[in-house]
């Protein structure tokens, strides 16, 4: 009896956990959701779940490359529930699959992946947003900025993300738990090596998990060979899994936001978290952060 009631206790426990999930809707000012959109397939969208209540004010868009390169759209998605919320339109490869275990894998394993998207994936959401924000009848119509977008990406997503960094319409590029391998590429159908970081441009912000990262010492070399634009560097010691699906997205989501608000925006409160005399993440003892050329 007492075995029963604590199974029965933990699949309420776990329906409880799923359900405030489930209700996730980012801390900014527009509670934002996320869907398949028809005429955008194999992507998810998040958004502000009232656009009217934007009044005017222009949407960024977010692109971003999910862990492994894998096709579930939701697998980072309270990073981006956070993201949207802050006026952002922000899209993920893939579809919304059904739910799955909590030790499913997020980020690639060393010794071999397959790619389950492609970088042109990203790329199709860019396309998608700008005929969108030109469509009337759209949703979207001229809600989007043009000049605002970033692309983004989590592992092997953040390996995408720099294979289309030469893309003049990207603003800033956000490279998470991620690097350009040192010593070959393992991911098959996913063609990306060091040279391509001369192509960013703009400004980049590499977000890694510390020394127990695995992607640390390859991102941390792309940081160290970027010497042709802004870049900054911030390690969040919290291994490879990064903060994607914490509540809100976590510590990683609001450092992404405040780049977005600033590169994006011009924002100086969010700009201060990075540069400036108070510095705020230069002082902050959840992380360290470094940078150059600002």
């Amino acid at each position: 009896m007492t075995r029963f009631l604590a199974l029965t206790l933990g699949v309420a426990a776990a329906a409880v956990a799923f359900a405030a999930a489930a209700e996730e809707t980012g801390t900014g000012p527009y509670p934002a959701v996320f869907e398949e959109d028809p005429t955008l397939p194999a992507h998810v969208v998040y958004h502000p779940q009232t656009l009217s209540a934007l009044k005017g004010e222009k949407l960024g868009l977010y692109v971003f490359g999910n862990g492994a390169c894998s096709r579930d759209g939701t697998s980072s998605k309270n990073h981006l529930l956070e993201i949207a919320s802050h006026g952002y339109l922000a899209i993920a490869p893939g579809t919304i699959p059904g739910p799955k275990p909590a030790d499913s894998p997020e980020g690639p394993r060393p010794g071999g992946l397959k790619a389950a998207t492609s970088p042109d994936a990203l790329s199709e959401a860019i396309d998608w947003a700008l005929k969108e924000n030109a469509r009337k009848g759209s949703p979207y119509y001229q809600r989007l900025d043009p000049k605002k977008i970033a692309v983004s990406g989590f592992s092997c997503g953040g390996l995408q993300a720099i294979a289309i960094a030469k893309d003049p319409r990207i603003s800033t590029l956000v490279v998470m738990n991620s690097g350009v391998f040192n010593a070959g590429n393992p991911i098959a159908g996913l063609n990306v090596d060091k040279a391509m970081l001369k192509d960013i441009h703009g400004s980049v912000l590499y977000v890694l998990g510390g020394p127990t990262d695995i992607a640390y010492a390859n991102g941390s070399d792309d940081y160290a060979r970027i010497s042709h634009i802004p870049a900054a560097h911030i390690d969040i010691p919290v291994g490879h899994g990064g903060t994607y699906m914490d509540p809100h997205g976590g510590i990683g989501a609001e450092v992404v936001t405040h780049w977005l608000n600033w590169k994006l925006r011009g924002d100086k409160v969010s700009g201060a978290k990075f540069v400036g005399e108070a510095c705020g993440y230069c002082q902050d003892s959840r992380l360290t952060y470094v940078r150059k050329n600002f």
